[in-house]
């Protein structure tokens, strides 16, 4: 191993922090770069709520052998980790206001390391970001301060493509993509990929080809998922299995369905829409069934939520509706609840005036409506919402007498194909729906 390799990453989140130790664990001296003192401090003390693992250890038990090594080093600035090495991999993200994207932490973080890049160094942008930005932002910034990228510094971009849950598999064994606007450059960035990454690297001298195709390959998910929500609608008005359906047709070499839920969730599908269309709007171009399959899973927590309402109202009408959810994560066994469809869901029966009882072990962020014990949620409860899977809730489903403990003739709705069957509830004279 090139033990030799210093390599700064600035940002440790959800990417950031895998990427990182992925990097330590083959052999790099790694600067993390973390500006939230809180979560640099959780870090230090090899903490984290991220659920990641690796032949057998978890997220947690590599950043404390990382942090012991020598190797790892936490720093609070970006200037910091770069000056220490030879190149810097930019993760940190893009959030989204009411008003569209904000790029002001990125421009930070560029700027920083911009500043404190020595001659020679390479920076490598592997943010999510509108098409047109590492040319706009980084390339210019690098320029207005006399550096030229394929001489005295290097420029190039990566897309990030890993799923929540399998960072470590996927950072080593995922297709990657790098693009740059000089030769050196991408040569450059391809050894510092390559480094960890043994799967294919695909370059490319368009580096607004590389930003878009990480775009629309969210977008692209986010329709295919709203394909499946309105052939949920269709089967359960037909009376027909939309899992079945989708089961079977997947069955063709050519097509890949996903399955319906409770919506779509994160930080990456439901802003893609966000990133492509202001490309799409500086250039004249319209993209009307990209919007169309937004609003369609936009509208589902909205649905599930007057599902639930509706059942409560018909089962108990002179009683506040009480409803028990389970899992809170944006998707199953995940512990990030940002943009989840299953918060949304919870938020929109509160506003109704039900009473939200909501249990996930995995997700750290407290809410109004959050407990921790599944007991306590289904107690009394008009009606049972399974919206996303974690594994010690599945544990507490595996006993279905537990679930006698809901309202008599309560609704359990099951919106990710949860249960294997309904005869268990029936026999508890419980009713169910499966989306």
């Amino acid at each position: 191993m090139a033990a030799e390799r210093k390599v700064a990453v600035v940002g440790l989140g959800f990417v950031g922090l895998p990427l990182s130790l992925a990097y330590w664990q083959a052999g790099a001296e790694v600067f993390g770069a973390e500006i939230d003192e809180n979560l640099r401090s959780e870090l230090g003390r090899g903490l984290t709520p991220h659920l990641e693992s690796d032949d057998g250890k978890s997220i947690q038990e590599i950043l404390r052998e990382a942090l012991a090594s020598g190797r790892y080093h936490l720093v609070a600035r970006a200037a910091e980790a770069t000056g220490a090495a030879d190149a810097t991999i930019i993760t940190v993200g893009v959030p989204h206001r009411p008003d569209g994207l904000d790029l002001a932490p990125l421009r930070g973080a560029l700027r920083d390391v911009a500043e404190a890049a020595p001659r020679g160094h390479l920076i490598l942008l592997r943010s999510t970001v509108p098409p047109g930005t590492t040319r706009r932002e980084l390339l210019a910034l690098t320029a207005s301060l006399g550096r030229t990228s394929g001489e005295d510094l290097f420029v190039a971009y990566c897309p990030e493509r890993i799923a929540e849950g399998r960072a470590f598999h996927e950072f080593r064994n995922m297709p990657v993509i790098v693009g740059a606007f000089d030769e050196i450059s991408l040569r450059r960035a391809v050894e510092l990929v390559g480094f960890v990454t043994k799967a294919r690297i695909t370059t490319t001298e368009s580096v607004e080809a590389a930003e878009l195709s990480k775009v629309i390959e969210n977008v692209q998910r986010d329709v295919n998922i709203a394909i499946a929500q309105e052939l949920a609608r269709a089967c359960e008005a037909g009376g027909v299995d939309v899992f079945e359906v989708i089961r079977l047709a997947n069955t063709h070499e050519r097509v890949h369905l996903l399955e319906p839920g409770p919506g779509v969730g994160g930080f990456c599908l439901p802003l893609a829409l966000s990133y492509f269309l202001p490309f799409a709007e500086e250039h004249g171009a319209a993209a009307p069934t990209l919007l169309a399959a937004r609003q369609t899973n936009a509208a589902v927590p909205r649905l599930l939520a007057e599902r639930a309402l509706r059942h409560a109202a018909e089962l108990a009408p002179d009683e506040r509706p009480r409803i028990a959810v389970f899992g809170l994560a944006m998707k199953d066994y995940s512990n990030d609840a940002r943009l989840s469809p299953a918060v949304d869901v919870c938020d929109l029966l509160q506003a109704a005036g039900a009473e939200v009882r909501a249990v996930d072990p995995a997700v750290p962020q407290e809410m109004p409506c959050k407990g921790k014990d599944p007991d306590w949620a289904v107690e009394g409860a008009h009606v049972l919402m399974l919206l996303s899977r974690q594994r010690e809730l599945e544990r507490w489903l595996a006993e279905p007498r537990r679930l006698a403990a809901l309202h008599p003739g309560a609704l359990v709705a099951d919106v990710r194909n949860w249960l294997s069957g309904a005869e268990a509830l029936r026999e508890l004279g419980l009713a169910y729906w499966r989306i």
